[in-house]
């Protein structure tokens, strides 16, 4: 059955966006429309005729409604095959009339169940059971039904009644696929609901993950890699998931991953801050008292390894900040901010050298808290998958220790917290020398500690010299603070914890070095 011509329908829906005009163009196609409570209501204030499915079954809704089209002749008329000599017949015995459409949406469990104070009565009486059902008997026989169970559906099934007369198969099979892809999600739903209220474990015994593709990517990490962009259902705040590109061609694989970076560790920051991030590590970060002077100083950083680097900021990119960016000699692949004025916008799409490549990404403001962070990171495994909670949330200064003869001074200590919130977002070993909050040097993913340590003063070179350095976990022996003093760094930030931490502390006091232990680790593989 190529075309499916559309003879008799059952609307019944929670959502009503629409349902009046669809309703309306299948009575104007000569459809006849049944319905249950409320949709029928609705349609019958609208002015739209519709058969009440109670008065065709014979048997009243009931239950407060729990019971309205679990009936023979409800899902017999859904689930007959119309090829099938022997379904019809049995039709025709039971006077069960074939329907050709089934129009439903569910009851809006998750939305319920969102609400503050939504007691578990509640979240159960939202737990649709005539809806699934009825969207799963027609989508198994989509051969003979078409499926509808979105509002977003219904413009495009009045045009194909229109332009084809019925319902094509490839349509009533896209429509099946996503009324399947619905009562998955919905169940999953429910399930994910009563293993909360059942179980205090932060892990749940079974995990399902949902989400929808955004986008195909041109490729993923190397050309010959296939990659997509999934986004997770309901996901809001200020994240990635939900950015708007503002100009520029499609993102990659690489871009989203460096942007990601960029905007995690942006948030860390209150005043107005920039981070460079090339190959996922911060090379540059700075603050200052306005966005343009945060981006000159984080570009300041290293100015070899930003070129070609995502950026992220935390204000509105305003015109004098624009200008700074698209100076001549300068190259960034994309930019992530809350947003970007007119101005901003009109310099750095209408530069030669910058209007055809770069992309620009807002995602809005974000509160002190970071503003829509993910609450568990996943990474795949041979067979399985990883799953914890993010290194997210400021660190309690409470639990600092001065463990030198010498404490920090205040302007040390300032840049040590700025420090010790970058090497956060290195990857480990992570070495961050720092300057009048300022980035001046990195070491980032080596195999030892004293090798990032030698790579941050070596990028540094001179301004070394009274700078901090901040360690992602602890150095195993004192060569780390050794190399470090006699780079000029006049004071040092790690988790503390070794065996060792002895000789790190006595190299310290030697070279006249402050030293804080933060007691907590930030690791980054």
């Amino acid at each position: 059955m190529e075309v499916l011509k559309v003879r008799r329908a059952i609307v019944s829906v929670s959502e009503k966006l629409g349902v009046t005009s669809l309703a309306r163009g299948l009575r104007e196609h000569g459809v006849e429309v049944y319905s249950t409570g409320g949709t029928r209501r609705s349609l019958a204030d609208a002015g739209v005729p519709a058969t009440e499915v109670a008065e065709y079954t014979g048997f009243p809704e009931m239950l407060d409604g729990r019971v309205k089209t679990l009936h023979p002749k409800v899902h017999g008329g859904i689930l007959a095959r119309r090829d099938n000599a022997e379904h019809m017949r049995a039709l025709e015995t039971h006077q069960i009339r074939p329907f050709d459409m089934i129009v439903v949406n569910l009851y809006p469990f998750e939305q319920t169940v969102a609400r503050p104070g939504c007691s578990f009565d509640d979240a159960i009486e939202n737990i649709d059971i005539g809806g699934p059902s009825m969207i799963r008997s027609a989508a198994k026989n989509h051969a003979s039904v078409a499926v509808v169970t979105d509002p977003s559906q219904y413009a495009g099934v009045l045009d194909e009644l229109r332009d084809h007369g019925g319902i094509r198969a490839e349509t009533r099979r896209r429509l099946a696929l996503d009324a399947f892809r619905l009562t998955a999600h919905y169940d999953r739903a429910i399930a994910r609901y009563l293993e909360q209220q059942q179980s205090s474990e932060a892990f749940p015994e079974e995990l399902v993950l949902d989400f929808r593709r955004k986008e195909i990517l041109r490729y993923g990490e190397n050309p010959h890699q296939r990659a997509a962009f999934y986004v997770e259902r309901g996901v809001s705040g200020a994240v990635l998931a939900t950015a708007r590109q503002v100009h520029g061609k499609e993102l990659s694989y690489n871009n989203l991953l460096d942007l990601e970076s960029a905007l995690a560790a942006v948030k860390e920051f209150g005043d107005a801050a920039a981070v460079v991030i090339k190959h996922n590590n911060p090379c540059g970060a700075a603050t200052a008292s306005t966005l343009r002077d945060a981006f000159l100083r984080a570009y300041e950083g290293d100015t070899v390894s930003a070129f070609g680097c995502v950026l992220g900021l935390n204000r509105t990119v305003d015109g004098p900040t624009a200008a700074a960016l698209t100076e001549p000699g300068r190259f960034i692949e994309a930019i992530v901010a809350p947003g970007f004025d007119e101005a901003a916008v009109r310099l750095i799409t209408t530069r030669p050298s910058w209007k055809a490549s770069v992309r620009l990404l807002e995602v809005g403001t974000w509160d002190e808290a970071g503003g829509g962070a993910v609450a568990w990171e996943y990474r795949r495994v041979g067979g399985g998958l990883l799953v914890q909670s993010t290194d997210s949330g400021p660190d309690s200064e409470a639990e600092w220790k001065v463990v030198t003869q010498r404490s920090p001074t205040e302007r040390e200590l300032d840049d040590l917290r700025f420090a010790w919130k970058v090497a956060k977002h290195v990857k480990s070993n992570a070495i961050v020398l720092a300057k009048d909050r300022m980035v001046v040097g990195v070491g980032a993913g080596q195999m030892n500690r004293v090798e990032s340590v030698a790579i941050a003063t070596r990028k540094a070179g001179d301004r070394a010299r009274g700078a901090v350095l901040a360690g992602d976990a602890f150095f195993p022996f004192r060569d780390g603070p050794d190399q470090a003093a006699a780079a000029g760094v006049t004071a040092i930030i790690e988790p503390g914890g070794s065996r060792r931490d002895d000789e790190a502390i006595a190299s310290c006091n030697e070279h006249n070095v402050a030293m804080i232990f933060t007691g907590r680790r930030h690791f980054r593989h």
